[in-house]
């Protein structure tokens, strides 16, 4: 029988209190709103802990993403949520990115796009403005640094060709792979995009330095410019 989630979760049977379930069950059993339930305590007057977070979540689609791009104040515009929760719960999504970092970190040997796209993806996925970052690499094609080269807007940063060939050359790097990220969603390149690429390939043609690839990063998908045989 299903607790009835609009009395207080002190009131439900045992085994259906997020926090017990977990204890009892392991915390792959909890959904994304008991778990975030966990997180803030408490709900408010008409809504439980779990009622309150499911209301967050339909809010943004269930999209846990679009969850972390929320502010404090943003999620202070529910009932029930004020700072300290508000803090908890973008503390917990913030974690889970360096979580994804952490795991990325440990297999930095970059084989193909789909490689540096999830090397990638893990510091833009949550990015509401672009940004232009450039990954270096030694000649085993594992990966020395990543950089972020610019900070942008909602529609558009620049890259600074001196800046990346720069920080190149001071971290001995033989190979590099561009990355930007459009936060619509769409990943064709713009002219723009097509230029700069061009530019920098044939900067680092003098130098030695070989550009292996661009990535534009969308929302869950990815532009190779090296797979489209844009490099």
């Amino acid at each position: 029988m299903k607790p009835n989630t609009n009395q207080s979760i002190k009131n439900w049977a045992t085994e259906d209190r997020p926090r017990e379930k977990m204890l009892e069950k392991g915390r792959e059993a909890l959904s994304d709103a008991e778990l975030i339930s966990i997180l803030i305590g408490s709900g408010n007057s008409t809504e439980s802990a779990v009622d309150l977070s499911r209301h967050i979540l339909k809010d943004v689609d269930d999209n846990l993403i679009s969850l972390s791009q929320m502010t404090i104040n943003d999620l202070m515009n529910y009932n029930g949520i004020g700072e300290a929760k508000a803090v908890s719960i973008l503390a917990a999504l913030e974690l889970g990115r360096r979580r994804r970092f952490a795991e990325a970190a440990q297999q930095a040997l970059i084989k193909n796009s789909k490689d540096a796209f999830e090397y990638f993806y893990i510091r833009m996925s949550d990015l509401s403005h672009e940004q232009f970052w450039v990954m270096l690499l030694n000649p085993a094609n594992k990966v020395i640094k990543v950089s972020r080269i610019s900070i942008g807007g909602v529609n558009g940063t620049t890259a600074d060709p001196k800046r990346i060939f720069k920080t190149a050359l001071e971290n001995n790097a033989t190979a590099i792979m561009l990355c930007h990220n459009h936060p619509s969603g769409n990943v064709e390149p713009s002219d723009f995009d097509k230029t700069i690429t061009r530019n920098i390939v044939n900067g680092g043609k003098i130098l030695e330095i070989k550009i292996l690839d661009h990535i534009i990063i969308g929302i869950n998908n990815y532009f190779s410019f090296a797979d489209s045989g844009l490099i």
